[in-house]
């Protein structure tokens, strides 16, 4: 009698460091990217929105009188 024969291994290791490897290079292009993107120099419109507080007025009476000849 003849044995069996096996079915050959898979082999899970190469293909786990294959696709952490790619993940290590994602990564690093990702944070390259950021990198380069924030060294640039602003480009377009930059809107500033504020909010002023009315300041407060001091009341002075004025007087004036006015003649008129006939």
């Amino acid at each position: 009698m003849s044995r069996p024969r096996r079915r050959p291994r898979r082999r899970v290791g190469p293909w786990v460091l294959r696709v952490l490897a790619l993940l290590v290079v994602l990564a690093i292009g990702i944070a390259l990217g950021q990198a380069l993107d924030d060294s640039s120099a602003p480009s377009g419109t930059e809107t500033s929105v504020r909010t002023l507080e009315p300041g407060t007025q001091s009341v002075q009476t004025v007087t004036v009188t006015v003649t008129t000849t006939p």
